[in-house]
């Protein structure tokens, strides 16, 4: 049991004595529930149950909150409390509580920290990225490449059934415009005077396509028509792009369970039917599709919408809208509770109307949208407008080339999605205290260095050569029950404090979807880390300290690179 339930129960069952003895009259006792104060100097944990009794008990709330703490069971979580302003009861844990989170720690190992959700928010579908297969993906997609693929690792570790998806935009006119600027760029390099279309992409990649296929295939395609060279071409150009999109986002560490293909929802099954005709009549047989000059709308404003949306032009031609409805209804059909969709800050004006359609069908609340804000690009304080190399936009690829994995991932993680980042390529590219990576990954690196100085010769040359983990390494030197009595010190106890904090903050940030609090944790308990280390001599202790601090150093190793790991970033035993 945790240390906050452990006190939850002790809570509640000092309300549960103190209604049995008449102490308070009241009906219901209501949750004891903890909440960390703000100021560490109240205590280690908090409870507002005498504020929120006052009304049912007719009582003062520092009345009740005495007659709470008199009605606490005897125990050994509990080291003093303190009533506080208008009634809050401060705790403050015993060193013997907080020992215990050491040996949880290394018992439990990877496993730490993971919890459970209520049945119906379990399986949810996650899809973030999603870019047009058009051209290669820059640096905002790397920030929800991260952000996605760390929302999903906290919410699995929080309990949650997390399916990732990226939604691939291959149907509609971009493609044909796609393949027509190829087409172009390819007769351009065989000699012919075609001019670029006004709608075009018109990035050095196109011509860097239409190069290969010369390089490739030569001449095969001059001879065709314009639209047969645009259809060929739009496949072809699709591919190449759709596959540098998955290299790229597969270097970054992010995989997806599946890459639907927008295309998919036109391909009737053998009963002639499809996606998009399915989820239509779905929404007809609820009263929400009616048809007005001769398109086919969505009464979405009975559903709060500002207007109604088109599904299907006049001529016929489906809408964008009308492909997210039916791809969103086919989510729900493949049995998910939950949709989470990553989307850029400029899409807000078409979250209602995406609502809505769940809310059509009987799903109301089903979609949820986290919209993001912008990564500005600097070096050196300067801001990035370019590439280098080709003069536009700067790709992922580029800055992945140039920082790392580790920096980009880190640092587009470390704010909220709502806020824009302001990403230094100099700043992530140092090895020092300033870049923020760098500072967490050393923490990790230097635990393990203490644990190999730590051992015998022998099982550090193991170690060295591959063939003894660190976590078997650590549980050599420290086996599992030894005594950690003597954990005392100051910085020692404001590690176990810290550490015993994970497990509430991965519930939380995979609640809020909030995976940037793991950056603020980890940067908090590596320094609390170096504070210690800085504090209190290990290697030159005798035993039972020696073994003690190792087993406390080994136990902010593993939640370190828990924390890194929950973020995607690597936890290095070397730098």
């Amino acid at each position: 049991m945790e240390i906050r339930e452990q006190l939850e129960s002790l809570v509640g069952a000092a309300l549960t004595a103190a209604v049995e003895d008449g102490s308070l009259a009241v009906q219901e006792i209501p949750d004891p529930s903890l909440e960390r104060p703000r100021d560490e100097s109240n205590g280690d944990w908090a409870s507002t149950v005498a504020l929120r009794l006052a009304k049912q008990a007719h009582k003062a709330p520092r009345d009740i909150a005495q007659v709470i703490v008199e009605h606490i069971p005897a125990n050994t979580v509990i080291a003093s409390t303190e009533i506080a302003g208008p009634g809050f009861i401060n705790f403050r844990l015993s060193d013997s509580v907080l020992q215990t989170v050491v040996r949880t720690v290394r018992e439990e190992a990877e496993g730490y920290g993971r919890g459970t959700v209520d049945e119906g928010m379990r399986k949810v579908n996650l899809e973030y990225v999603s870019a047009n297969p058009t051209g290669p993906l820059h640096v905002g997609h790397g920030r929800w490449a991260a952000l996605g693929d760390a929302m999903a690792r906290v919410m699995r570790h929080a309990g949650y059934d997390v399916y990732e998806e990226f939604y691939i935009n291959d149907h509609g006119t971009q493609m044909d415009v796609f393949g027509n600027s190829v087409s172009v760029r390819y007769m351009q390099q065989l000699g012919h005077d075609v001019e670029m279309p006004e709608q075009c992409y018109g990035g050095s990649y196109v011509g860097d396509i239409a190069a290969e296929i010369i390089q490739r295939d030569g001449d095969k395609y001059e001879s065709m028509s314009d639209q047969e060279r645009m259809e060929a071409f739009r496949e072809i150009a699709y591919r190449e792009m759709l596959d540098l999109q998955k290299n790229i986002l597969g270097r970054m560490g992010t995989t997806f369970d599946r890459w639907f293909s927008e295309r998919s929802l036109y391909v009737p099954d053998e009963a002639g039917e499809t996606a998009v005709s399915r989820s239509l009549a779905a929404m007809a047989d609820k009263g929400y599709v009616y048809e007005k000059d001769g398109a086919t709308w969505f009464k979405s404003s009975a559903l709060g919408d500002e207007k109604d949306r088109v599904l299907i032009k006049a001529n016929g031609e489906m809408t964008y809208f009308m492909s997210d409805v039916a791809y969103h209804y086919d989510k729900m059909q493949r049995g998910f509770d939950h949709l989470i969709d990553l989307w850029g800050a400029d899409h807000h004006g078409y979250i209602k109307r995406c609502e809505c359609m769940l809310e059509a069908w009987g799903w109301p609340g089903a979609l949820e949208v986290v919209l993001g804000q912008l990564v500005n690009l600097y070096r050196d304080g300067e801001a990035v407008r370019m590439s280098k190399r080709t003069g536009e936009m700067v790709t992922l690829e580029e800055l992945v080339d140039e920082v790392g994995v580790d920096a980009t991932r880190y640092l587009m993680l470390s704010r909220s999605s709502d806020q824009p980042i302001d990403f230094d390529i100099e700043v992530a590219k140092k090895k020092d205290n300033s870049n923020p990576v760098y500072y967490v990954q050393y923490a990790h690196a230097r635990i393990c260095s203490l644990l190999r100085k730590a051992a015998d010769p022998t099982d550090a040359r193991a170690v060295e050569a591959g063939e003894l983990s660190m976590n078997e390494l650590a549980k050599k030197l420290v086996p599992e029950g030894a005594d950690l009595s003597c954990l005392t010190h100051p910085a020692e106890l404001a590690l176990m404090r810290k550490m015993d904090e994970f497990a509430a903050l991965v519930a939380q940030a995979a609640r809020d979807r909030a995976p940037f609090r793991l950056t603020h944790y980890a940067q908090d308990l590596a320094a609390l880390f170096h504070s210690f280390y800085t504090s209190c001599h290990i290697l030159s202790e005798e035993e039972p300290v020696r073994g003690a601090r190792l087993a406390l150093a080994d136990a902010t190793r593993i939640v370190l690179a828990l924390s890194l790991n929950l973020l995607g970033v690597s936890a290095p035993e070397k730098m």
